[in-house]
């Protein structure tokens, strides 16, 4: 995998204000390739960035990361839904092409 292309995926994650979260797709929308791509960036060197903060379209993250992360929004105050417990996209959305 191109180097220079997971430094963009890492750094563009590292931006993610606590609180919030992203997509893959809206990272690959910025960094170019694909949500498919971003996700094996994050898989192989997501580690040491709040790979947290980035999640499928729908808000999910894949099951095995799903006590972590549950972790990890409720100490950054992450919007969450009453009646599921899952992540409120349209409070939480950060959208990395606009900043906001």
């Amino acid at each position: 995998m191109d180097e220079g292309y997971v430094e963009r995926v890492l750094d563009l994650v590292e931006q993610v204000p606590p609180g919030r979260v992203t997509t893959y797709g809206a990272v690959a929308a910025v960094v170019g390739g694909g949500p498919r791509q971003v996700g094996s960036v994050m898989a192989r060197y997501g580690g040491p960035v709040p790979w947290w903060r980035v999640v499928r379209a729908d808000g999910t993250l894949p099951p095995s990361h799903d006590d972590r992360a549950r972790t990890a929004y409720l100490a950054e105050g992450t919007p969450l839904r009453d009646s599921s417990g899952a992540l409120d996209m349209r409070r939480a959305f950060w959208d990395p092409a606009t900043g906001d």
